[in-house]
């Protein structure tokens, strides 16, 4: 029985998603494992492998928009028809019996039971297939045949290995076989992180909100206005439409935190957790909300709603566009557990593993431009939120004892708040209950 494709549900709110890019074409040959399509929606982009070997069938066309668990292919085993009523393969005579309009056998190469794959393989190394034994099922040729008669060996094992997109890019630009890499991910998968042990490649571990490396883009480039670029286009626009928004700077003293932070990183490396400045951030805002629930709402036709809970979002930036996981309850997690979970959060960000429920919901956000130079900038609330907070690199920063200067380690908040919601002098009390626990980090521990 043909093994049924359907669109990947990707959290309890997804409504509705987009087969944007097929990577295995309509008749091309799957294997378990293989990146199949990516999907995108509102929020995320994933790429989706394939959970069967065979011939992929489309069911519908590259950017076609479905509700989740809408059938969008087949997987057909060697020799196994078309259901009933649907069309057949470009290639359907080289695939017997795959659906009505399949030509009848002629004479010549056409009449061997063959693989899209094998017969590819087989022109490619010009041996006719009359020479090759076929042991798929009713004597067709599949892949390995034509590989055992060239000598060309065995398929690459590498696609029925259960990998991650990522590991298998990872993997193949440092030459190595994921045969050799044993998997820690769910059923044995072979994850990035075993990919970067097996290499002994362990690359700097960024702040959650570092920036992904800028898109190869062109001058005349048309870049298209949908998907993830095109939900944060409208998001953004409406929300300076839909708010009277203003945005206000502090400095802090980072002095304790910078020292904090690496005496953390030193007592907490063992477990594989590294604290950011984002993540001190991220606390310090935590607790400030708890004094200053104000900041922590919604606004609605005729209230402003306190929300009971602390979830607070924090901006990843992909090559296409910007995610906002959230940290649930950040109020009641220790600075351990808040690094724990900014890193865990970011690198699923990253390699696409996001589910869209992973976004949803923020109370409060926090975004990070410091690691790219910037000090200062006027974040855009993110909806229905009623403010956002800017984090700015730390600097080396001048004090002054008298006449003497002191040299000192200094970063800029930038608030935003929605003042329909919250005034400039609250606003600017909740910058500096954030600014003191930074400067007194201590207070972050209990």
């Amino acid at each position: 029985m043909p093994t049924e494709v359907l669109l990947l549900k990707a959290g309890m709110t997804m409504r509705e998603g987009a087969v944007a890019e097929w990577h295995v074409p309509d008749g091309g040959e799957v294997h378990t494992g293989q990146p199949l399509y990516r999907m995108e929606t509102e929020k995320i982009s994933i790429e989706v492998e394939a959970e069967a070997s065979g011939v992929v069938c489309h069911a519908v066309e590259a950017g076609a928009t479905v509700a989740p668990g809408a059938l969008i292919a087949y997987i057909l085993a060697d020799g196994e028809p078309l259901p009933p009523g649907v069309r057949s393969l470009p290639n359907a005579a080289a695939v017997p019996g795959k659906g009505a309009d399949a030509r009848p056998p002629t004479t010549g190469a056409q009449e061997i039971a063959a693989s899209p794959l094998a017969r590819r393989l087989a022109k490619e190394a010009g041996v006719p297939l009359a020479s090759i034994r076929g042991t798929g099922p009713g004597g067709r040729i599949i892949e390995d045949d034509v590989r055992a008669a060239t000598g060309a060996g065995p398929a690459d094992p590498w696609r029925e290995i259960a990998a991650s997109p990522l590991a298998r890019q990872l993997a193949a630009r440092a030459g190595l076989d994921l045969t050799s890499v044993q998997g820690t991910g769910p059923g044995g998968r072979i994850t990035r992180e075993d990919v970067e042990a097996a290499t002994s490649v362990q690359p700097p571990q960024a702040p959650p909100a570092a920036l992904a490396p800028a898109a190869n883009h062109h001058p005349g480039d048309r870049i298209p206005l949908r998907g993830m670029r095109k939900v944060i286009a409208e998001r953004m626009h409406a929300s300076l439409q839909d708010m009277a928004q203003l945005t206000m700077g502090m400095t802090v003293v980072m002095d304790e935190a910078v020292k904090l932070r690496s005496q953390l990183a030193d007592e907490w490396g063992p477990q594989g957790i590294r604290p950011s400045y984002t993540d001190l951030v991220i606390k310090a805002v935590a607790k400030a909300l708890t004094q200053y629930p104000r900041l922590n709402a919604t606004v609605g036709d005729d209230a402003i709603e306190l929300v009971g809970k602390i979830d607070l979002g924090m901006a990843v930036a992909l090559v296409d566009g910007l995610v906002v996981p959230v940290i649930r309850g950040a109020d009641r997690l220790g600075l351990r557990e808040i690094a724990r979970e900014s890193n865990r959060l970011a690198n699923a960000a990253r390699e696409g593993r996001l589910g869209i429920d992973e976004m949803a919901g923020s109370t409060f956000s926090i975004t990070a431009l410091g690691m790219n130079g910037v000090d200062f900038f006027t974040p855009i609330v993110n909806p229905p939120n009623v403010a956002i907070l800017g984090v700015g690199r730390i600097h080396d920063g001048v004090a002054w004892d008298g006449d003497r200067p002191l040299k000192r380690q200094e970063m800029t908040l930038s608030l935003t708040i929605d003042h329909r919601a919250i005034d400039g002098v609250p606003g600017a009390d909740f910058l500096g209950a954030v600014r003191d626990l930074l400067e007194a980090p201590y207070r972050l521990l209990i």
